[in-house]
């Protein structure tokens, strides 16, 4: 059910977990996964679980087109990698700061990348 990225940017605030939908490199087909988030500004952050090896952030890196649900929301994105170490910390602090600091440790490693999406 896709609405107004305006509604979608107001559920981005009340959710903890979305799901994105990307494109596999090798496949062509339509792949969804559940993901955390950080919203600042006009801004959507995502961090890649295990840095530059996960699946879906190599997809992303083939195509960079991103859709995103936050429960029955949907819309479609271009993103932007960030991959500079100044940028990419920052968008880790911003998810210890969200979520449990501990959590973040224990399920995330590769901290060296990560996808910023523009959601005006």
């Amino acid at each position: 059910m896709a609405t107004s990225k305006e509604t979608l940017r107001e559920r981005l605030g009340r959710y903890r977990e979305i799901r994105i939908t990307v494109i596999g490199r090798k496949t062509g087909r339509k792949i969804s996964v559940p993901v955390w988030f950080v919203v600042e500004g006009n801004e959507l952050y995502l961090l890649p679980v295990q840095g530059s090896e996960t699946q879906w952030y190599k997809n992303v890196r083939k195509n960079p087109v991103i859709g995103i649900a936050a429960r029955g929301v949907e819309a479609e994105f271009r993103v932007t990698v960030v991959t500079e170490a100044k940028a990419d910390k920052a968008v880790v602090e911003k998810i210890r700061e969200k979520y449990v600091a501990g959590d973040v440790k224990k399920y995330y490693s590769g901290l060296a990348v990560a996808v910023v999406v523009r959601v005006e």
